[in-house]
């Protein structure tokens, strides 16, 4: 029992530690997050074969009785349509960015989930993927709205309500994505922490089990809808606004 403890001790002494693959380039040096890269095509790979299965399955003539997959897919898209679709100002704008939306919260979703398997790593414990995503949608939110409003009425809204509000309106805008970013990895990256100190210095076998499935499951689902909540409010507001 003292060795178990002592090797759930060396939990703590290594948290945080990365395995980082330097590469040498040009006189120096490159590293990459190897397991996260790899996870982060895990990710996509369950999303995709999962994608491909249903869209196998749903190979039936129009007029006939739909299956159980069809069924339930069906129903599934109505809840994200309607959580995730309603909150746009428009239907054109819903319409249009649901297939974003929903794709955005199902990569955030099985990410947050896949940290539940033993020995893998959420992809969104890495504030380089939580990042990445934050500003993919802040560089489209900023897109649409110049697409939608023109150069000069886009640019012109950075002055209202008053001129001399142009940097805080900037300071305001550059730190969305930051917020956006930090939410979601503070949160995920908690969980995983919280749960190596109970199994470490707490509880060492079924709490901990309990712990991960709490927090991958319902906090990383809550996670991910948060997350796609906020990205459909930062599109709205700057293209809408």
């Amino acid at each position: 029992m003292h060795e178990i403890f002592s090797q759930l001790a060396g939990l703590l002494t290594h948290l945080g530690e990365k395995p980082i693959l330097v590469i040498p380039l040009l006189g120096g040096e490159i590293r990459v997050d190897w397991m996260t890269i790899l996870m982060s095509w895990t990710v996509m790979t369950i999303i995709i074969v999962i994608a491909l299965f249903l869209r196998r399955s749903l190979r039936q003539p129009v007029e006939e009785k739909p299956t159980r997959v069809q069924a339930t897919l069906d129903a599934l898209i109505d809840l994200l349509q309607g959580q995730l679709s309603s909150n746009f100002s428009s239907e054109e704008l819903a319409r249009m960015m649901f297939p974003f939306v929903s794709t955005l919260f199902l990569y955030v979703l099985v990410s947050n989930w896949i940290g539940i398997v033993p020995y893998l790593t959420s992809p969104t414990q890495d504030l380089n993927v939580t990042f990445g995503l934050a500003l993919l949608v802040f560089f489209l939110s900023h897109w649409l709205a110049m697409r939608k409003k023109g150069i000069r009425r886009y640019l012109r809204g950075f002055a209202e309500p008053y001129a001399f509000m142009v940097p805080i309106n900037l300071v305001g805008e550059l730190a969305k994505p930051l917020s956006h970013a930090f939410r979601l990895f503070g949160n995920v990256l908690a969980g995983s922490i919280l749960t190596t100190v109970v199994m470490a210095k707490i509880f060492p076998l079924a709490v901990p089990a309990g712990l991960n499935i709490i927090f991958g499951l319902f906090f990383g689902g809550i996670q991910g809808f948060v997350f796609a909540i906020l990205a459909v409010a930062y599109i709205n507001v700057a293209v809408e606004s």
